[in-house]
């Protein structure tokens, strides 16, 4: 036993140093999308991030980040290693938690030799590289953000259990158990997955403590459930919840100084447990103290929270939903902001709210009061919380969100409803269940990472062509998918050579089908708890979530706990292939053969196949996509600009860029899905770093949660009124500027059609006044000139922003109109800025803004980069897009500053997050080039397609559907060749893939990209009649590898082009 413990440390931490070769070999070298730019700047500065917190991750990046040049792009690698160095401490304990479970089946009554060691730590080594070379876990290996620390709690947890087991016969096996309570506590602080493995241990616990029965083992199963749902449901929110009621109840009603109730908890926590340890250790009841001693160290661990409390009060300028005492932590840690959903029973998503009690109230919000010396309520929530009728609720409702129309269409596709309205079955919901949450929401993730994928590209509405698992095996993919196998119907190039097109052929998925079965049939008990671990870190997660449909990205990451499991199996699937030549081969084969061999087949079967498949498709190493977007959004500002954003992607990587290396700190980052909420719109009222805070006249008490929510249009005037009179109305507390509703007197918009003054004549005067005043002249002729002088200069400047060809468009009030039928908060406070800014500071949306929010503006939109600029003219495009193309900016940011990341690399792995951005940055450059030939400036057009074509390499993203534009303007340009290029690189790919649809099986959901397909082909066409690019009076043909046109009774060789734009006019009739 002595050798087997050498060589497993040895070999484990062998597999641990080729586990960080290979993820700190393909980390990504900056900030990635998605959480990663918040992750990686709040654990920098220590901030507070989104809730429900991760403030363990956070102390560990800021402690990685020490390493690294400060302000520099190392702070992210910093980061990422953390990452890539928890995945491979991952593999670590997985390993040894394979030996552990193999040793179990393998060895008896201290039975060893050689032989059974290497078997032990064959199996090992196979399940532990597999999961090593996954898709999900290497995906979250090799960036910032939570999912890999997370795996390693899990990781460690679960091996501390084996190892308790191991010593359950020592009177310090208690320890163990102890140490997995701290684990559990700790990995609160950066995420919840581990709790998931408490079914799994207790299972373990009541095996090796107890005599099995069929009935112990189910009370066991639910004794560990419910310990489950104590930890999750009780200990973590009651823990904060307790501190909040001590808080308010000292506080409120003692009258002691604020946090004094938090103090005394503490203090009473401290004395519970001290005495509770005492009393189990008097009387000896080692059980309960060692449950004491664990839910003690549970709480150790959770208190890392502690951290965001104290950063908040320091007013970072991340500090998301500003947890600054107990009250607002318990608010924070409920994730109250993202609301609640129907687990076991409730409402289906068209249900109606109950005739008699519509709404029913919510918990009241409390926020510090300074003055009073107490919490005050701010919003009472009175009849705030829907009521749905009992008869639109059910059991297990699967089908519950309204929230979205387009979740209607979801729930409408997948579970096959009539109609939006129609009223769900049960049969339906659980028909929604089976096909999206758990087959296409779970299963599908797991089969990528098992059995094969088909391309990168997202899928949220289950098509054919994109985002499914594929094997590899073509007959049945073929006829699962519906996708064709026919010599007609050639699958396109991007498809068929998408990076991310990995397969493994079912084998590393047999393998742990074989380890699972082979583990049932050899040590049942060991096997139970690895499936509940397998079930509760995938299909329960599903089920608690409550997946509805059209995620905004794909989830696979969430349930890499359960491929964990499975990899389990896959590493005791070489002790049954062992174990299957041994009793099952009839030829005499000696046992060191059986054992090479079982070791080499699974080696082969699993991680040397998947680590030949996906290491192209998770190789980040030459990325910098994410930083180098996020320098171009805020390099399209102006000095001292008001940037408003939306998404996550066009957000936290510029939080990164400016937190992390002080990009740009003098741009004031507004993201508008956060500016709803009045923490928010706090932190945006005060500067940061060089950023001013945002003109407002609205104070805190105006737009605290519960006030303003949302404010109703009722148009009460058919006049035009200045905004700033607009907001100053909304904000009244006059009751004759509010209507009666059913809760009350409550504010409303009165008109939709607004104005803002811009009157630059009257600034310049002013400021020219002002200055007179402070500057006084000798004589009045001079007087006169100097006036005259300044204020020219004055309004010149006024005026810089705007181009020459367009300053004399300048109106002296811009006028919209607001859409829909209210407005919510963030809106309201778009307006308030509008209503103080003054024309002082530029105002941008970037161009990721989805029109909804532009608020009716986009006709006063200036494009400059991937920004547009609120402008005031009527600066209406002729393409009918928002805003009018600034050519001097656009040209010198485009062609000169902008640096796009790697997009010009064909070796560079770039995934689908990344590569449908290049859409809009291509259509940034060909608006441009548009721009500069109306000028007809010619040179720089095509210089500025020239620089669109290097950056973003067809190789890379192909051409797609702004390319056609490209394409006109090159011909515009007399750039034929160039044109030409690209013309049949696009009818090439399309041609292609408009076949390839087409030899789909029906309803395989691919119409709609067939019909993409065959719009832009009918844009090609329509290029080459305009352009008069074909002759269609001779014959076109091609003979070993040359072509030819036909002329009378004579043969002309021609280029492949020109062959292939003239052939393609006929096909494309044909099509």
């Amino acid at each position: 036993m002595i050798l087997f413990k050498k060589l497993n440390n040895i070999v484990g931490w062998t597999i641990f140093l080729i586990a960080s070769f290979v993820y700190l070999s393909t980390i990504e070298q900056t900030v990635s999308f998605w959480d990663c730019g918040e992750y990686i700047a709040t654990a920098y500065k220590l901030e507070v991030g989104h809730p429900p917190g991760a403030p363990l991750f956070q102390l560990f990046g800021r402690i990685f980040s020490l390493f690294a040049t400060p302000g520099t792009s190392e702070v992210a690698i910093a980061i990422n290693t953390l990452s890539a160095l928890c995945s491979s401490f991952t593999i670590l304990f997985l390993f040894w938690t394979i030996t552990a479970f193999s040793k179990k089946i393998i060895i008896k009554n201290q039975d060893i030799n050689i032989e059974k060691i290497i078997l032990i730590l064959s199996s090992g080594v196979i399940g532990s590289l597999a999961y090593t070379f996954s898709d999900s876990f290497w995906f979250s290996a090799v960036e910032g953000e939570v999912y890999a620390m997370s795996s390693l709690f899990t990781a460690a947890t679960f091996w501390c259990i084996m190892k308790w087991e191991e010593e359950s016969h020592k009177a310090s096996s208690g320890r163990w158990l102890v140490l997995i309570a701290y684990l559990i506590g700790l990995s609160i602080g950066v995420h919840l997955l581990s709790l998931l493995t408490i079914p799994a241990m207790g299972m373990i616990y009541y095996f090796k403590k107890y005599q099995y029965t069929k009935s112990g083992a189910i009370k066991a199963f639910f004794v560990s459930i419910g310990l489950l749902g104590l930890v999750q449901g009780v200990i973590i929110p009651g823990a904060v919840s307790l501190i909040s009621k001590f808080e308010l109840f000292f506080v409120n009603s003692i009258g002691l100084p604020f946090n004094s109730g938090a103090i005394i908890y503490l203090i009473a926590i401290i004395c519970a447990i001290y005495f509770g340890l005492a009393y189990t250790k008097r009387n000896k009841k080692p059980l309960w103290n060692t449950f004491i001693l664990s839910i003690t160290m549970l709480l150790i661990g959770y208190s890392s929270f502690a951290i965001l409390v104290i950063r908040s009060n320091s007013n970072p300028p991340i500090d998301e939903n500003n947890p600054e005492d107990a009250v607002g932590l318990l608010s924070y840690l409920k994730r109250e902001q993202y609301g609640s959903w129907p687990i076991v029973y409730g409402r289906h998503f068209n249900a109606e709210l109950d005739s008699r009690n519509p709404y029913v109230d919510g918990s009241p919000v409390y926020a510090k009061d300074e003055k009073k010396g107490k919490y005050i309520i701010i919003d009472n929530r009175k009849k705030s919380i829907p009521n749905y009728s009992k008869k639109d609720k059910m059991l297990f409702p699967r089908m519950w969100s309204n929230t979205q129309s387009r979740h209607a269409n979801g729930y409408k596709m997948w579970a096959d409803l009539k109609s939006k309205e129609s009223t769900p079955t049960f049969a339906q919901n659980l028909k929604f269940f089976f096909k999206y949450q758990i087959g296409w929401s779970y299963i599908r993730y797991f089969m990528w990472n098992f059995a094969g994928r088909q391309n990168d590209y997202m899928n949220m509405d289950g098509n054919s062509l994109h985002g499914n698992w594929e094997s590899g095996i073509k007959f049945i993919d073929n006829a699962r998918l519906g996708t064709p196998d026919s010599k007609d119907s050639i699958v396109p190039d991007y498809l068929a050579n998408n990076k991310a097109k990995n397969h493994y052929y079912f084998l590393p998925l047999i393998l742990g089908l074989i380890g699972m079965i082979y583990q049932f049939k050899s040590r049942e008990q060991d096997a139970i708890s690895v499936l509940l671990f397998f079930l509760f870190t995938g299909v329960l997660i599903i089920i608690y979530l409550n997946v509805v449909p059209f995620q905004p990205r794909e989830r696979d990451y969430a349930y890499v706990g359960s491929f964990y499991a499975f990899s389990i199996w896959i590493g005791l699937g070489v002790l049954g292939i062992y174990n299957f030549l041994k009793n099952n081969i009839k030829i005499n084969i000696p046992s060191k053969v059986n054992l090479a061999a079982s070791s080499l087949v699974a080696f082969f079967m699993a991680p040397a196949l998947m680590f030949a498949e996906n290491w192209d498709d998770h190789d980040r190493s030459g990325r910098y996509t994410a930083l180098e977007v996020a320098k171009n959004y805020l390099n399209s500002c102006d000095k001292n600009a008001i940037l408003f954003t939306n998404g996550d992607n066009d957000t936290f990587p510029l939080w990164y860029a400016q937190e992390v290396e002080g990009i740009r700190t003098d741009i004031k980052v507004v993201n508008l899905s956060l500016f709803n909420t009045d923490w928010y719109i706090d932190q945006m009222k005060r500067a940061s770093y060089d950023a001013q805070p945002i003109p407002s006249s609205l104070q805190h008490e105006d737009y605290r949660s519960g006030t303003r929510d949302y404010t109703p249009i009722f148009e009460k005037t058919k006049d035009r009124v200045d905004v700033k009179q607009v907001v100053q109305f909304i904000n009244s507390n006059n009751p004759n500027r509010k209507i009666r509703t059913s809760g009350g007197l409550r504010n409303y918009c009165p008109t939709k059609k607004l104005k803002l003054e811009v009157n630059f004549e009257k600034k310049a005067r002013d400021y020219t006044s002002n200055f007179m005043k402070s500057n006084k002249s000798s004589s009045v002729s001079d007087s006169i000139e100097i006036f005259q002088k300044i204020y020219t200069d004055t309004l010149a400047y006024f005026k810089s922003f705007i181009p020459k060809e367009y300053q004399n468009k300048i109106v002296s009030e811009i006028k919209w109109q607001l859409k829909g039928n209210g407005l919510y908060k963030n809106k309201l406070m778009v307006l308030d800025i509008l209503a103080n800014f003054n024309w002082e500071r530029p105002i941008y949306f970037a161009t990721t803004v989805g029109q909804d929010n532009f608020m009716g503006l986009e006709k006063y939109f200036q494009l400059e980069g991937l920004t547009y600029r609120l402008v005031p003219y009527i600066a209406q495009s002729p393409d009918r897009q928002p805003g009018v193309v600034h050519t001097e900016k656009m040209y010198q940011r485009l062609t000169k500053d902008f640096v796009w990341g790697g997009y010009n690399n064909p070796d560079t792995y770039f995934d689908e997050t990344n590569t449908r951005m290049v859409l809009n940055f291509r259509n940034s450059y060909s608006r441009l080039a548009e721009s500069l030939m109306q000028k007809q400036d010619t040179a720089r057009a095509v210089e500025t397609l020239d620089k669109c074509v290097n950056e973003f390499s067809s190789k890379v993203v192909p051409f797609s559907y702004y390319a056609p534009f490209m394409i006109d303007i090159y011909l515009r340009a007399q750039q034929n060749d160039k044109a030409k290029n690209i013309l049949v690189e696009m009818i090439d790919r399309y041609v292609d893939e408009y076949k390839y649809l087409r030899a789909f099986a029906y309803n395989s959901g691919v119409n709609q990209n067939e019909r993409i397909a065959l719009q832009i082909l009918g844009n090609l066409n329509q290029i080459i009649s305009i352009h008069k690019l074909s002759n269609n009076k001779f014959n076109y043909s091609e003979k070993d590898g040359s072509y030819y046109m036909q002329k009378d009774d004579s043969e002309e060789e021609i280029d492949y082009q020109t062959f292939r734009i003239n052939t393609f006019v006929s096909e494309f009739l044909e099509l």
